[in-house]
């Protein structure tokens, strides 16, 4: 594999054109807080839901899942001595909201966006039929899904992973608040190296903390390729969609 390379010698994947049909955008909730301590930042929603729009104009099927760290996350919730389950359960529910937030920014900008959630609730929005989450992507449609796995003890990592390949995605984009996985934080650690390429089995070896170690081994499993970038990045999506942008690619 490559070696790391270190922040000041990034440089942009000398990678070919990537055909990817149908894609899977894992995006945090911490990214949608902007500068905010908390909660939802429209204009980096809406930042964020033009990039999406543009790439399924090029011809990219695109799902996303959304975390709901910005709002409640409920592992912490359950260090704080609540029970588990239930923390799990807001945690959920968090990421509802993000994806009615993303699916308004959406469809602001002139996009067509589908919310679908594990844990039924009809009012708000379509419970998860996988059948129903391809059409719409076929249909040129943002499939939003929302609620996890509907399961406590599963983190949104996992979740994302489970969609991905139940929907048989060419690729999971993880969109974090760094171009790629590195050696160690590199906000904190300045002599932190990027890695531009690693197999699943190095990721788990080195306990480098990319996704949990169940989402890791499902997409190992299902052979899909897990792409980490900068979401902050304007265009970043189209970039490494496109095979140009700074990235840490994660395959066999």
């Amino acid at each position: 594999m490559l070696t790391p390379m270190s922040l000041a010698e990034a440089k942009p994947n000398a990678a070919p054109a990537r055909s990817y049909k149908r894609v899977l955008l894992k995006i945090s909730g911490e990214a949608l807080m902007g500068e905010s301590q908390y909660g939802i930042d429209q204009a980096v929603c809406q930042r964020m839901a033009e990039e999406v729009i543009a790439a399924v104009n090029a011809g990219t099927e695109i799902c996303l899942v959304i975390g709901g760290g910005n709002i409640f996350r409920g592992i912490q919730g359950a260090a704080k001595g609540m029970e588990r389950a239930s923390a799990d359960y807001m945690g959920m529910l968090a990421t509802v909201m993000n994806a009615l937030a993303m699916q308004n920014a959406i469809e602001s900008a002139g996009g067509q966006a589908r919310v679908l959630s594990a844990i039924p609730m009809q009012s708000v929005c379509e419970p998860y039929i996988r059948r129903r989450a391809m059409r719409h992507m076929e249909k040129g449609r943002i499939v939003i899904f929302a609620a996890g796995t509907g399961n406590p003890f599963f983190t949104t990592d996992t979740a994302a992973a489970l969609r991905a390949a139940e929907m048989g995605c060419n690729a999971l984009l993880k969109g974090t608040q760094v171009d790629g996985v590195y050696t160690a934080d590199p906000k904190k650690d300045k002599t932190a190296t990027r890695y531009d390429t690693l197999t699943y089995h190095e990721v788990l070896a080195r306990d480098l903390r990319v996704m949990d170690a169940s989402a890791i081994s499902l997409m190992r499993d299902n052979g899909i390729p897990i792409v980490v970038f900068s979401i902050h990045e304007r265009g970043s999506l189209a970039n490494v969609l496109a095979g140009r942008g700074i990235c840490t690619t994660i395959s066999d």
